[in-house]
């Protein structure tokens, strides 16, 4: 198990839900003390779950402790997206249980694929990842790079 300020998320992995909804994390991007509620999973509006470690956690406590309380529109954004989060742990085998409305948001019925983006990682149904990649498969990455500044 790693450090988790210095985990990083990367490649793909293909997994089933069991009865209850838990899934196995891989165990690279596992680290010491994920036992607890280590990662915050959020629906993601491209239809997949987003699950952040502790270091993303922390950045996106600040950003939300910066929205003043009189911004009627921060406040509702935040009180509608954090009502669908769930807070998280690995089990002794390494699963986290995923809440039902996560796992309906993002329509994952019995196999999802698990994609690390460097600092996150998100859960998508094959068929929706496979959507993304129908649709992203004419984009240059060097384009893409160059407009990211990689």
């Amino acid at each position: 198990m790693t450090n988790p300020a210095r985990l990083h998320y990367v490649g793909s992995f293909r997994h089933n839900l069991d009865a209850k909804n838990r899934l196995t994390i891989p165990s690279k991007w596992r680290f010491a003390g994920d036992d607890q509620d280590a990662y915050l999973a959020l629906p993601h509006p491209g239809g997949y779950i987003v699950v952040l470690p502790p270091a993303q956690i922390e950045r996106l406590h600040q950003q939300v402790t910066e929205v003043k309380l009189g911004d009627r529109d921060g406040q509702d954004f935040i009180n509608r997206f954090f009502a669908e989060a769930h807070s998280l742990g690995c089990d002794k085998q390494g699963r986290i249980g995923l809440a039902d409305g996560l796992v309906r948001h993002a329509g994952v019925e019995k196999e999802c694929l698990l994609v690390g983006s460097l600092i996150k990682f998100s859960i998508w149904s094959p068929e929706r990842w496979e959507q993304l990649n129908e649709r992203t498969s004419g984009d240059s990455f060097a384009d893409l790079m160059q407009r990211l500044e990689i």
